[in-house]
């Protein structure tokens, strides 16, 4: 008698269900709430929020509550798990089919032969999640990817983002400056991408029709003291850095477009 067959990895078990596979696909592309994703796969509520449930058990899906209010719960792609479980279920296939480096984010650029893509970040103070992602996308794209950053009521760069980008990642924060929402009024950007639950909620439309997506990453200046708050600096660059390396990938595989309208 052959030997009894083994059974698929739990990861395929698991999001192979066709509404568990489309919810992880949108929530690929941006952080959403209940609400958007019934909307987005036209399941209703109770049969999407226990889907849910399933890939949050599973440690796949991130839930978090809402910094502009505290009744919404935003939900998030754990990419860097997702990634290491599809290694995981091609290399239980065959050795030949594991996929790699499965623990970090794709160490892909977009091409710089290209129009060099437009990328906005968002948040309120732009005092630093904003200013941490514009400098890691410069300098990893290595000029390829045009970013900035704004807020919708800045304030002055906050001294820990200046200090986590520079011991973290050799980046150099102290020149930037916080700059408001209407600097950028009437430019046209690839992507724009809020990263505060608060400035999505006013956050304005822009011109060219952006991929508009929202990272729901919490504030890590909550006023405390530096021995606590510093750790939560180092927290959200890291954060920021995997995001930004999947960011990356999808901007190198989108096609060429046209130029895009800067000042």
């Amino acid at each position: 008698m052959p030997p009894p067959a083994p059974a698929p990895p739990a990861f395929l078990q698991l999001a192979g269900h066709p509404l568990r596979w489309r919810l992880l696909g949108e929530l690929a592309r941006s952080d959403r709430m209940v609400s958007e994703l019934t909307g987005l796969v036209g399941e209703p509520q109770n049969l999407v929020s226990y889907h849910l449930a399933k890939l949050k058990a599973a440690r796949l899906v991130q839930a978090r509550r809402s910094s502009a209010d505290r009744r919404d719960t935003y939900y998030g792609l754990d990419l860097g798990r997702v990634g290491r479980e599809l290694a995981a279920a091609g290399g239980a296939l065959h050795p030949g089919l594991a996929l790699g480096p499965a623990d970090q984010a794709p160490d892909r650029a977009p091409d710089q032969d290209g129009p060099p893509a437009r990328v906005l970040f968002l948040c309120t103070g732009n005092s630093a999640r904003s200013q941490m992602a514009e400098a890691l996308v410069r300098a990893r794209s290595g000029g390829a990817v045009q970013a900035f950053s704004a807020g919708s009521h800045p304030k002055p760069l906050h001294p820990h983002a200046v200090r986590v980008m520079a011991e973290a990642h050799g980046l150099d924060l102290a020149g930037q400056v916080s700059k408001s929402l209407d600097v950028f009024a009437g430019q046209d950007f690839d992507w724009v991408i809020s990263l505060c639950d608060r400035v999505r909620e006013v956050c304005p439309q822009f011109p060219g029709g952006p991929e508009v997506i929202h990272w729901s990453l919490a504030n890590p200046a909550t006023g405390e003291a530096d021995a606590v708050t510093y750790p939560l600096f180092q927290a959200t660059a890291a954060a920021l850095e995997t995001r930004i390396g999947y960011l990356l990938a999808a901007i190198a595989d989108r096609p060429s477009a046209a130029p895009r309208r800067a000042p």
